[in-house]
């Protein structure tokens, strides 16, 4: 696959996923405005491990998820832009980030959907929804509409799981679709006892 302009982030995209951003550092307003010079924009969005999200000297995750450009607009001092993540990918090599991050990437092979997987994925999803109805502070609403398809919603559903970081970057690097809906399951229920131990 050839070099792909990179955002590192503090958070993890997933698949079939909503990404907004804020952009206002120079060096991401130059990736943006090269992008929009493309049929098909797209980046690849992966986690920061160490480090924060603006200045760089960060430490990255090697697994990640392509962003397609869907909207863009501008404020006083920034752009406003949202994305949905797409395709998951290797980071074979990290480029010089000049004038913003690249990097050379292999993409990865998309999850496969299996009808027998239809208990586990409502299980799933049952499980998910009850927990996001019972903390207080989570990210996403308990009533967070999915698509109608069940490999993306299974994806969202890791997407809205009220977990941490490190938590959803192991979600990402799922081999089986089966596996990440397990995945999602044993992650929120630990989730759970926690929030109820504290």
């Amino acid at each position: 696959m050839p070099t792909m302009p990179m955002f590192p982030l503090g958070s993890v995209l997933f698949p079939h996923t909503p990404l907004p951003l804020r952009i206002f550092e120079p060096r991401y307003l130059t990736m943006v405005g090269r992008l929009l010079e493309e049929d098909d924009p797209e980046f690849g969005v992966v986690l920061i491990e160490r480090g924060r999200e603006t200045g760089g000297g960060d430490e990255r995750v090697g697994v990640g998820t392509l962003a397609r450009l869907v909207s863009v607009s501008a404020g006083a001092e920034d752009l406003h832009v949202v994305a949905v993540g797409t395709k998951r990918f290797t980071v074979d090599r990290w480029l010089d980030d000049d004038p913003h991050p690249r990097a050379d990437l292999t993409l990865l092979p998309p999850l496969v959907w299996d009808e027998a997987l239809t208990p586990v994925r409502t299980e799933a999803e049952a499980i998910v929804r009850r927990v996001l109805g019972r903390l207080p502070d989570a990210e996403w609403d308990a009533d967070t509409e999915l698509s109608d398809d069940p490999l993306a919603s299974s994806w969202q559903l890791a997407a809205i799981a009220p977990l941490g970081a490190y938590d959803q970057y192991t979600l990402l690097r799922a081999t089986t679709l089966g596996g990440l809906l397990r995945q999602v399951i044993d992650a929120t229920l630990d989730a759970e006892m926690l929030w109820m131990a504290e």
